[in-house]
């Protein structure tokens, strides 16, 4: 391996069999074993890269793309048709729920052996027992047998034994979904944690928030392949932009079959509009020559029209002290009424560093309604950062995650601060020397 690196994948493949005809009980294998048809799938394509020791990386990707099997690879529960994979330290993982606990087992006792499987032994696992109870918080529970357990108290436990082993290596899918949004900060607090303290990660998650807030890099697997690796903030909405175009295409198939279904004896309905590379393009584009804009996309059902930043007058400008309140105001214009609308904002210094996200989902618990043309305002009562240039995105989406309107930094906010303090945020405090 190379000097710095703790995990090396090289041009890996894999293949599964997806049987068409599969046997229901031993009978009709035994009567109709000529008859069990199966394809050969290829999930991974030759997808190799490389990850830093205390390099933490996100893979994305829609689901069926290979994320998945790249990590179960990763931890051998699994092996490539061909590649190699070298990885160097202890590996944690946590891969699915509940993965190596027996159900008749108590809590406690399958701490003892989730941990020897992790490479503890019993007197290190003695040490760290208590630990791993408290942080789980099922102290009342704890021997109590799992299978008595909720998914969120499988998913406490896990955890709570994978980031208690002092791995090297730490790999982790969609585990930070499950249990309530309390632990599920705990969980993530306790990422950044173990990241600082040097520990490897590989994470798949389909929350590209806190892959930004935890990642140093993206990699984007698609049907098999890599298809972009890099900084969240460059990778990540090039993904969101192909997802989102994704779900209006479907929705618009959806569509045109409904009518389909009405209407009888229609032709095939409107030609697809190609550019001269063969790469199908909006009416819009074709009409107006008009070119999309990469940081922005959606279904465009409800659209953003003009954002503007104001101050406490409602005067616009660009530039604030870190005690002033700001106004971001968003017009809308709504083709159509929408029930199901989520208003989202994402706060970036210069350097990409995710300073702050909240949408009305969080909160207000419930989605909103925008129809015909009308205003939006967030009011920030004041943003204590430190002096610098900071980029605001702006999303309307519905709860599942498709946009509307998604806008990549739209506008940037100047914080100005009379004094020199460094870091992120600036904080009121006194001194008292005595």
């Amino acid at each position: 391996m190379k000097e710095g690196n703790a995990i090396e994948v090289r041009d890996i493949t894999k293949t599964f069999k997806v049987y068409l005809d599969r046997s229901n009980n031993v009978k009709d294998f035994m009567i109709h074993r000529n008859r069990r048809r199966y394809e050969k799938r290829q999930v991974l394509k030759g997808i190799s890269f490389e990850v830093k020791r205390g390099e933490a990386v996100g893979l994305i990707g829609h689901n069926g793309c290979g994320k998945s099997t790249t990590l179960k690879l990763l931890t051998k529960i699994m092996y490539p048709d061909s590649g190699k994979i070298e990885m160097k330290g202890r590996v944690s993982s946590l891969i699915e729920l509940g993965a190596g606990f027996h159900p008749d087992m108590s809590g406690r006792e399958n701490i003892y052996i989730n941990a020897s499987i992790f490479g503890l032994p019993k007197k290190e696992i003695d040490q760290r027992v208590d630990d791993i109870i408290a942080f789980s918080e099922l102290e009342e529970y704890i021997d109590n047998p799992v299978r008595t357990y909720s998914s969120g108290m499988y998913m406490r436990l896990a955890f709570a034994v994978a980031i208690n082993v002092d791995a090297d290596i730490l790999l982790i899918d969609e585990i930070l979904a499950v249990g309530d949004i309390a632990f599920q900060a705990k969980c993530f607090n306790k990422l950044k944690e173990i990241k600082a303290e040097g520990t490897t990660i590989v994470i798949v998650s389909h929350s590209l928030g806190q892959i930004e807030q935890i990642c140093e890099r993206s990699i984007w697997i698609h049907d098999g392949k890599i298809r972009e690796e890099g900084h969240p903030r460059v990778v990540d909405p090039k993904y969101m932009a192909y997802m989102s175009q994704r779900g209006i295409e479907k929705e618009k198939k959806a569509e045109d079959k409904r009518e389909k279904e009405k209407i009888t004896g229609e032709g095939e309905g409107k030609e697809t509009l190609t550019d001269q590379g063969g790469k199908e393009v909006s009416e819009k584009q074709e009409t107006t020559g008009e070119k999309e804009d990469p940081k922005r996309f959606g279904s465009r059902e409800v659209v953003m029209d003009r954002v503007l930043i104001l101050d406490s007058d409602g005067k616009e400008k660009e530039s604030f002290r870190n005690d002033e309140p700001v106004c971001i105001r968003i017009h809308y214009t709504a083709s159509r009424k929408i029930e199901d609308a989520v208003l989202g904002v994402a706060i970036y210094r210069s350097d990409q560093l995710y300073i702050y996200g909240t949408n009305t989902l969080i909160d207000f618990s419930e989605a909103v309604t925008l129809e015909n043309k009308g205003i939006v305002e967030l009011k920030i009562d004041h943003m204590p950062l430190n002096a610098g240039s900071y980029s605001v995105d702006l999303a309307i989406h519905r709860p599942d995650g498709f946009n509307y309107d998604f806008w990549q930094e739209c506008c940037t906010i100047d914080i100005m601060n009379e004094k020199s303090e460094v870091g992120v945020i600036s904080l009121p405090h006194t001194w008292n020397i005595k």
